[in-house]
């Protein structure tokens, strides 16, 4: 056997073997009474077995064509596979760790989230945003060559919005349902506290969002890929991106040149694809956060069909006020002075736009942007936790008899 072979079997195993580690945690969610199994040494020796054989396999498939693009390809399908099972091990810890230290809270938590997992409505609203995203790129906007901008600020548009509405929605129908059908009577009865049942009504429906924004995210990736690799001049047959040239030299460190060299470029380049998209996903869950929210304090007072059309005039006004604020000043003292009312009140829902950092001539630099998606992130956490002591507040003497 040739060296690059070899070298190209040692990494397949190793990767083979990184699957099998992260499917663990999810795998032991699914089936908690198989926990010994799957841990035992036997089972685990089996696993690094079947993993070699995996290995040698793939580096024989991989290694009669070693076209570059190819093998590129490969390495960002598997990366993709492994970006899946990371965020899943990531639900299985949220709930790991809020069991064991927030136990009722938790609880609520999870029933809730299995809840909002188990409507259509879920899948519905999650499978449409997908497909919209997925026509994106073949719909002509006639931008004279900034097609591409115009299908990233779609498909975060639909990222955000799936999630927001399956938030609103969940939280205006579990919340306000649970309190007219006197269901929360019972779950109180056990003891839960008022303060542990509404966050973790929350914190349910906020996660059950956040994974379906991560989902979309993971095929927002994909749509952006899809439509670079038509009209995108930073991207070619070879797979190199301009942008990415920290992972070749990373590359390069690591392994000599070769198969082994070109599929760990494709695992880097989706992480670099991964790591564009993330501070714009982050601004747009922050917005649904904040929504979700509003929804829950409204949801203590009011039935499902007051709040979700509440929540959407906070929507719209939320990213009008500014506008509004901005045009009257100077005049119109009236709807001026109502406009500044609002601002202060509602949230500032332009700050979520992501449109404005993706229109620019020259991407926003890496730190910068980072930087500005802590800031929203921080506004967004402090505006979400006042309108939940407001919803607290509200729900103290809400009579649940």
């Amino acid at each position: 056997m040739s060296s690059p072979f070899v070298s190209l079997a040692v990494v397949c195993t190793l990767l083979a073997l990184l699957q099998f580690v992260v499917a663990l945690p999810w795998l032991i969610a699914l089936n908690p009474l198989r926990r010994r199994n799957l841990l035992s040494f036997s089972f685990l020796v089996k696993a690094g077995a079947i993993a070699a054989v995996l290995g040698i396999v793939a580096a024989s498939l991989l290694d009669s064509s070693r076209e570059p693009s190819t093998l590129k390809s490969w390495g960002r399908a598997y990366m993709a596979a492994l970006h899946l099972q990371v965020a899943a091990d990531l639900f299985v810890l949220v709930f790991a760790l809020g069991l064991r230290f927030w136990p009722k809270g938790a609880a609520v938590a999870l029933a809730a989230f299995q809840e909002g997992l188990r409507q259509p409505m879920y899948w519905l609203l999650g499978g449409a945003a997908a497909l919209m995203m997925l026509i994106s790129p073949f719909i002509p906007f006639f931008t004279f060559g900034e097609d591409l901008k115009v299908v990233k600020e779609l498909c975060f548009a639909f990222s955000m919005l799936a999630p927001a509405a399956f938030a609103v929605i969940a939280a205006s129908i579990s919340v306000s349902e649970e309190i007219e059908g006197r269901t929360a009577i019972t779950v109180m009865s056990k003891p839960i506290s008022r303060r542990q049942f509404l966050l973790g009504k929350f914190g349910g429906i906020l996660l059950a969002a956040l994974f379906l924004s991560m989902l979309l995210g993971w095929w927002l990736v994909w749509i952006v890929l899809l439509k670079q690799s038509n009209e995108n001049p930073l991207f070619n047959p070879t797979g190199v991106y301009a942008e990415a040239a920290w992972v070749n030299t990373l590359t390069r460190n690591l392994v000599e040149e070769g198969p082994s060299a070109d599929l760990i470029r494709g695992i880097g380049f989706w992480m670099n694809d991964v790591g564009d998209a993330f501070p714009g996903l982050v601004i747009g869950f922050c917005q649904v956060m904040v929504l979700l929210s509003i929804a829950v304090a409204l949801a203590t007072r009011l039935p499902m069909i007051v709040t979700v059309p509440a929540c959407l005039f906070v929507y719209f006004l939320g990213h009008l006020t500014p506008i509004i604020t901005e045009v009257t000043r100077g005049g119109f003292r009236l709807i001026f002075f109502v406009a500044q009312v609002f601002e202060n009140i509602l949230p500032n829902l332009d700050l979520f736009d992501v449109g404005s950092s993706i229109t620019r001539d020259f991407p926003l630099p890496t730190g910068a942007y980072l930087v500005y998606a802590g800031n929203v992130a921080l506004y967004a956490v402090t505006y979400t936790a006042i309108a939940l002591l407001f919803g607290l507040f509200l729900f103290e003497d809400r009579d649940l008899a």
